[in-house]
């Protein structure tokens, strides 16, 4: 789960670097438009998964280096 939250938060990381630089959003564009249903289910996941995120700042797993 931890991964799978990482990967949307770089895509939702990714797509405002674009937006900022470019002002070019790219999920818009493949799922057609900001209101388009999949563009909104896809902005859905990556906001959850950025809250998911946060508890990973607080988790105490132990680094294997």
């Amino acid at each position: 789960m931890d991964k799978f939250a990482l990967v949307l938060v770089i895509i939702g990381a990714l797509n405002w670097g674009l937006i900022a630089l470019f002002q070019f959003d790219l999920v818009a564009s493949i799922f057609g438009g900001q209101t388009a249903i999949f563009s909104r289910i896809v902005y859905g996941l990556v906001g959850l998964a950025g809250l998911y995120c946060i508890t990973l700042l607080f988790n105490e797993h132990e680094r294997v280096d």
